[in-house]
């Protein structure tokens, strides 16, 4: 019986107008899209193929930029969805009451169950012919482009048919609540609507934000369309349907047999209930499946941070959030924002270890030498100023703790009280940091640095020597070298990707034993000889060193560099160019350095066989002996146009001539930059020299591509950093010409609309003649 209604109304819903025309502006709605992206997209692909004849792809995803971003396919359309579905379904029950059909239905055997299973099935039905329209193009876009990512096609048709899905189960029960389909219509638009945005509302309580969380319908298909599916989501689209096809049921039996008010609210309250029971059991970490459809994983963990997530075991970690209200960022890690912070960060670890818990602490403090906020609030206190800062948010006071009162709880002062995360497992505790960048939140390599650091009773420790006024980690100076090393506001820097920092000076200490790195920074005074025999020592016992130097330092370091067998020539390197001052350098990266680590920037170089320049403001070359004691091989190497400038280089007035009678050398390719390694013991000893020190200076660190932390990480043995890279996406080239997308929108925007407008005008014209 179920069938047989599901099959009279699929019939009456063909022969309806309204279902024709939202048939046909559907078509017309998502072919609009796709040519708005494919047209633009094919046109630069096919002026970048004829133009560049090593091009190799765009770079990017045209899996996502064709139906994902800006005007694609399901960019829109799931926005605009909520305006058809109201009316397709605003006359499915309301018809029958019209009609007086609905009597006829009640006075028969058919089970009030049969009708409304019926009714939803031929809506189903009709999602399942809007699918295929969207079919259609994803076919299309699967045709189009090369290697196109299928997992995430497939997982957003299955996002699109789970949502129309619901929303026409909304529409079913506004359907059946009048006999006006006009008022069904927009009851169907207000509950979307609600749906929509009830996640947004009192997320500052705890329970009331889990509620509406749950709830809420906005973004639901978000993980779908990007090609990750959970059984969290699949489940939601199902409690959904489960819901108001539930309550439509209650409300045909109300109106077929006579039940007091009470029983039928108490019938309304128990589905409601059970749906919100089966969604938050099954929203529960431990109990959600995950699948990852896209080619490259990209919403899965890296193998390496899972294996670190398995060692683990089974005790659980704890992860205290301690939001400070003075902090840049801070309304980010507020109660309304907790379900964001969750999903966001720590949704791909709980995938992995479903036992990590989750605490919240909030406060307020200051730095010592922070004046801005009493400049801002004059002759307030603290108290007072946190007071109007709160009421500026719209958060209770009362939540927060005072300086006194953190102060007992932890140490934050070293954090510079901003704020961050403290992991807890087996007793040991490390912080977990946010940045303040377009991301803020850490990101996989950071993670898993701190997961790993609570594992380790020892982490890799890098020292950096003084006493000869070398560049300081410390020092926020342009010279300096704290931005790459110990700066916690910097995602990138060591301390936040695995190591310990620490300086000492050899002229009174001793290297630990148990250090891994130890780095020279282009020391401006001689070394004395207790610290050359301190510093031979260790590379004679295979320490790892970096050393880096300036152009006029060349006598300071030959004497540390002459044991290894590299000497720093004499004089500065030259490179005449447009824009910058002669001592500006850009060597190119060899193929040797982009192997120094899975540097992302080095792997993409590495993968295409390319190179890239760095630029390193005053260097000086470096020349290797015949010493057998290292493999020497070069990581960064000038071009043809540099040459050595004997003497002093002066930069601020005409351009540097070559002149040979002055001692000036030309060279087919200056080595700036070399890599040192050898076996002692049985361990490999690995060693960076750079004729430049400049180059990965705070100044000049954002033009460097990362290759400074490559270098640790190599002298590291590559253990740190925990680097957390994806393939390049392989569906970056098309199979289309930019007139073949022409032919394309023609036949899609203009002739298939227009044979579907006539086979419905013709049906329907015989259908009401006969």
């Amino acid at each position: 019986m179920i069938f047989k209604i599901a099959k009279t109304d699929l019939r009456n819903l063909f022969y309806s107008p309204v279902a024709w025309f939202l048939t046909i502006a559907f078509w017309i709605q998502t072919a609009y899209f796709y040519m708005n992206s494919l047209l633009p997209s094919a046109k630069w692909y096919g002026i970048s193929v004829s133009n560049d004849p090593k091009f190799k792809g765009s770079g990017g995803s045209f899996t996502a930029q064709l139906f994902l971003m800006g005007e694609s396919i399901f960019a829109n359309i799931l926005q605009n969805l909520y305006l058809f579905v109201p009316l397709l379904t605003m006359d499915l029950i309301s018809r029958e009451m019209n009609n007086g059909t609905i009597k006829l239905l009640y006075s028969s055997p058919i089970k009030t169950r049969d009708i409304v299973f019926g009714k939803y099935l031929a809506i189903m039905c009709y999602n399942l012919l809007l699918l295929g329209i969207v079919g259609i193009f994803l076919l299309t876009g699967y045709l189009n482009i090369q290697s196109a990512d299928y997992g995430i096609l497939l997982s957003s048709a299955l996002g699109f048919y789970l949502l129309v899905c619901a929303y026409t189960a909304i529409g079913l029960f506004m359907s059946s609540l009048s006999t006006y389909p006009i008022v069904s219509a927009i009851g169907s638009f207000i509950v979307i609507l609600v749906l929509g945005r009830i996640g947004t509302l009192w997320q500052q309580y705890d329970f009331v934000r889990d509620l509406t969380y749950f709830l809420s319908i906005s973004g639901r298909t978000g993980k779908m369309l990007t090609g990750l599916i959970t059984t969290k989501d699949i489940l939601y689209f199902l409690v959904v349907i489960y819901l108001f096809v539930g309550f439509t049921l209650i409300r045909l039996k109300g109106a077929r047999s006579y039940r007091s008010w009470p029983v039928r609210i108490g019938q309304y309250v128990l589905v409601f209930a059970s749906a919100i029971l089966i969604g938050f059991v099954g929203s529960r970490p431990g109990l959600i499946g995950y699948w990852d459809t896209t080619a490259g994983k990209v919403h899965t963990l890296r193998d390496n941070t899972q294996q670190i997530i398995r060692e683990l075991g089974d005790e659980p970690v704890e992860v205290t959030l301690y939001t400070n209200l003075f902090a840049e960022g801070s309304a980010l890690g507020f109660p309304e924002k907790r379900n964001e912070y969750l999903t966001r960060l720590w949704e791909p670890y709980l995938r992995f270890k479903p036992n990590i818990t989750f605490r919240y602490v909030y406060y307020y403090d200051l730095k010592k030498q922070d004046s801005m906020l009493y400049w801002r609030f004059p002759g307030k206190n603290i108290d007072q100023i946190a007071k109007e800062v709160a009421r500026g948010f719209e958060e209770p006071l009362s939540q927060f703790k005072t300086p006194a009162e953190i102060r007992q709880e932890v140490d934050l002062e070293p954090e510079n009280y901003e704020m961050v995360m403290q992991l807890s497992y087996k007793g040991r505790k490390t912080f977990l940091r946010t940045f303040i960048d377009n991301v803020f939140w850490p990101q996989e390599a950071q993670v898993a640095a701190a997961l790993k650091r609570l594992q380790l009773a020892k982490m890799p420790k890098v020292i950096f020597l003084t006493g000869n006024l070398e560049r300081s980690v410390y020092k926020s100076g342009d010279r300096e070298y704290s931005g790459h090393s110990t700066d916690k506001q910097s995602r990138n820097s060591l301390i936040n990707n695995g190591f310990d920092i620490d300086t000492l000076c050899l002229d009174n200490q001793d290297i630990p034993r148990d250090v891994n790195i130890v780095v020279l920074a282009d020391p401006k005074t001689a070394l004395s000889e207790i610290s050359q025999n301190k510093l031979r020592q260790y590379t004679d016992n295979g320490g790892n060193l970096l050393i880096t130097g300036e152009p006029g330092k060349q006598d300071i370091l030959n004497p540390v560099l002459g044991k290894m067998g590299v000497q720093m020539m004499a004089g500065t390197l030259v490179q005449v160019t447009r824009n910058y001052t002669p001592d500006m350098v850009t060597p190119y990266i060899t193929y040797a350095a982009t192997g120094l680590a899975e540097q992302p920037n080095l792997l993409r170089l590495r993968a295409d066989w390319d190179t890239a320049r760095l630029l390193m403001p005053g260097a000086a070359p470096l020349t290797q002996s015949d010493s057998n004691a290292f493999h020497m091989e070069p990581l960064m190497i000038a071009d043809a146009s540099t040459w050595l400038k004997a003497g002093k280089l002066v930069t601020d007035s005409a351009p540097p001539v070559f002149n040979p009678a002055e001692g000036d050398i030309k060279s087919s390719g200056f080595i700036t930059s070399l890599k040192l390694t050898r076996s002692v013991n049985n361990k490999p000893q690995r060693i960076i020299i750079c004729g430049d020190a400049d180059f990965m200076n705070n100044n000049w660190l954002r033009t460097s591509l990362g290759i400074e932390q490559a270098f640790y990480s190599w002298m590291d043995n590559n253990d740190f950093p925990i680097y957390a890279h994806y393939a390049p996406p392989l569906d970056d080239k098309l199979n289309i010409t930019y007139q073949g997308a022409v032919i394309e929108k023609t036949i899609y925007l203009w002739l298939i609309p227009g044979l579907l407008l006539l086979a419905g005008t013709v049906l329907l014209i015989r259908r009401k003649r006969q």
